[in-house]
């Protein structure tokens, strides 16, 4: 089976005033369609940037990153938005959602940016805001809802555009602990019924009972790469 995501070399420095600070060092990573990965480690390890650089949202200092079998550290800004758009799903601990928009309008935004027509990009968002259990708030706004509430129209909004893998950067990070299980165990779900690929970045140690493979960074480099039985 030929890898969704992979990473070669990967190398990240950000620096300014003449101080570098190296944030990756040489990290090599594949990531096979339909698996539940977890990158952790401790903070300033690399996790996030190792996520935004495959998701195309940052650029490595060197190395190469690919989606499938397109190589894509080399993309233009343009070309790079396109495939965000088109390919990769995102959710974030700060959920990210649109306030003026309502769960439903959220749900289907990234569907609207493609150009999608309304009837179908919203039947898409309710099939997918009835798949998380929330199609009865569809029509609220995210400050009528809580962070569950937001972080499942989030997750929503991912996999109404169904993109070939979900990169999740602390997706539990800012719910209670019902709220966080809850996530997990749909998200879970969703990679098992529908062989949908997530990568995340966590310190939840529920999630990591969930998770298929764990792999561990420590100062920019993988220290650990271990597959494991889910719960």
């Amino acid at each position: 089976m030929k890898p969704i995501l992979r990473a070669v070399g990967l190398t990240k420095v950000y620096g300014s005033d003449g101080v570098s600070t190296p944030a990756l060092r040489g990290v090599d990573l594949e990531v096979l369609p339909g698996e539940f990965t977890a990158i952790v480690g401790p903070s300033g390890s690399g996790k996030s940037t190792l996520l935004h650089i495959l998701g195309c949202l940052d650029k490595p200092s060197s190395g190469e990153t690919y989606l499938g079998e397109r190589r894509t550290d080399q993309l233009d800004p343009v070309s790079s938005a396109r495939l965000r758009l088109q390919e990769i799903g995102f959710v974030f601990q700060a959920y990210n959602l649109i306030p003026v928009l309502s769960a439903l309008e959220n749900a289907a935004f990234v569907l609207e940016l493609r150009g999608v027509p309304k009837k179908v990009r919203e039947e898409k968002a309710m099939q997918a805001l009835e798949a998380l259990g929330i199609a009865d708030l569809a029509h609220r706004r995210p400050n009528q809802l809580s962070g569950g509430q937001q972080q499942r129209v989030a997750v929503a909004r991912a996999l109404a555009a169904e993109p070939q893998v979900i990169l999740a950067d602390e997706p539990t990070a800012n719910l209670d602990s019902q709220s966080g299980l809850s996530l997990i165990e749909l998200m879970k779900r969703l990679n098992v019924e529908r062989g949908m690929t997530f990568l995340f970045s966590t310190h939840d140690p529920r999630l990591l009972e969930h998770v298929t493979r764990i792999v561990r960074l420590e100062d920019g480099r993988v220290v650990s790469d271990e597959r494991v039985n889910a719960a």
